[in-house]
């Protein structure tokens, strides 16, 4: 979503002279594709923090072959430069453009960098980063942009997203986003307290495209006519459904992924986050305390994530109106809505030079 939010600003500022491409891993969603990059894909590798024989695969066959790949779409498309977000197929294709001498600029979402990052830093011109303390970065070329969004995420009439989520507005709304995959724990959860929830709040919940027939059957079997109408269930949302449940709720409950909390800071909604214990580094965990100190948000680690402890918080925030509207100033004073904005400004800035 960053580089799909990068690119719109870059096609908004050079309409008709700039082509975007995409090299890793392939592009599932096709969403890439619709906003008109060029997808290439490649082998991509993955180096695990852990032992696995995965690890012997990837650095000896996946890794090399797609850094070859990398190389010769590179060598073809010779692009003026190369911008990375990290992650799984990253790293080869920037260890490419060092060979070729093409720049790289890169970005981090976390404020733990992940493993492909780290090493792109020592020769990228330039990083953005998401957090002020940002682990490893700390040097000259370092500039803190915040996590790129899609504008156009709030981009919507309050009205207009209720009649196209169907909510009743009888009562408070509580968003629960476990993230891109849904969080299965999150979903638990929310099922065992489910009826006592809805006796005072209507719910949009986002489980995952996994758990989202088992979700669906259980919450059928619970809940009676009257209750369904306040719960709205959901494996994803498109970005139409996204934008108007950020501008419908009343607060988001939410794992700690970078991307998830930058959209929640820019629509001004104070949050519970529940750090993915298992999260690389524990980069979660550490994204939503950083977030956190701002005021906008209270973390909950998903050990401690009791129906006393959670219903409390929801509760207090939502009788609390001065706290309420703290948290919301907080998360939109972090949130940078300029940040895909400014990447593409530095981008045209270099390339024009």
């Amino acid at each position: 979503m960053p580089i799909i939010a990068i690119g719109r600003e870059l096609k908004k500022m050079r309409p008709n002279d700039i082509d975007l491409h995409y090299i890793g891993p392939k592009d599932e969603s096709g969403l890439l594709s619709q906003e008109g990059f060029k997808v290439h894909k490649i082998f991509s590798g993955k180096i695990r923090r852990y032992f696995s024989f995965w690890n012997i695969t990837d650095l000896l066959f996946n890794m090399p072959l797609g850094f070859l790949q990398g190389f010769f779409l590179l060598l073809f498309i010779r692009p003026k430069l190369v911008f990375s977000k990290g992650g799984s197929g990253s790293l080869v294709v920037c260890l490419a453009a060092r060979a070729l001498g093409i720049a790289v600029f890169l970005h981090e979402s976390d404020s733990l960098p992940g493993l492909s990052n780290q090493k792109v830093f020592k020769f990228a011109k330039k990083a953005f980063i998401s957090f002020e303390k940002t682990d490893y970065f700390d040097s000259p070329k370092t500039v803190l942009t915040g996590n790129p969004i899609r504008k156009d995420l709030l981009e919507i009439d309050k009205n207009q997203a209720s009649q196209i989520l169907d909510i009743t507005g009888e009562k408070p709304v509580l968003l629960f986003w476990g993230g891109s995959q849904g969080a299965e724990p999150i979903n638990e959860f929310l099922l065992s307290i489910l009826i006592e929830i809805l006796d005072n709040y209507e719910i949009i919940h986002i489980s995952g495209k996994k758990n989202y027939s088992s979700v669906k059957l259980e919450s059928k079997a619970i809940l009676n006519q009257n209750q369904q109408k306040y719960y709205h269930l959901y494996q994803s949302l498109n970005e139409l459904e996204l934008k108007s449940a950020l501008r419908i709720c009343d607060i988001i409950i939410s794992r700690a992924g970078s991307g998830s909390i930058f959209e929640i800071a820019a629509s001004g909604k104070p949050s519970i986050l529940i750090p993915l214990p298992s999260s690389a580094g524990n980069h979660q965990s550490k994204n939503a305390y950083q977030y956190a100190k701002t005021g906008a948000s209270i973390v909950i680690e998903q050990d401690n994530l009791t129906p006393n402890l959670f219903l409390g918080e929801i509760n207090y925030l939502l009788s609390d109106r001065q706290k309420f509207e703290k948290m919301r100033e907080s998360a939109l004073k972090f949130a940078k809505i300029e940040a895909a904005e400014n990447i593409a400004k530095e981008i045209l800035n270099f390339v024009a030079q």
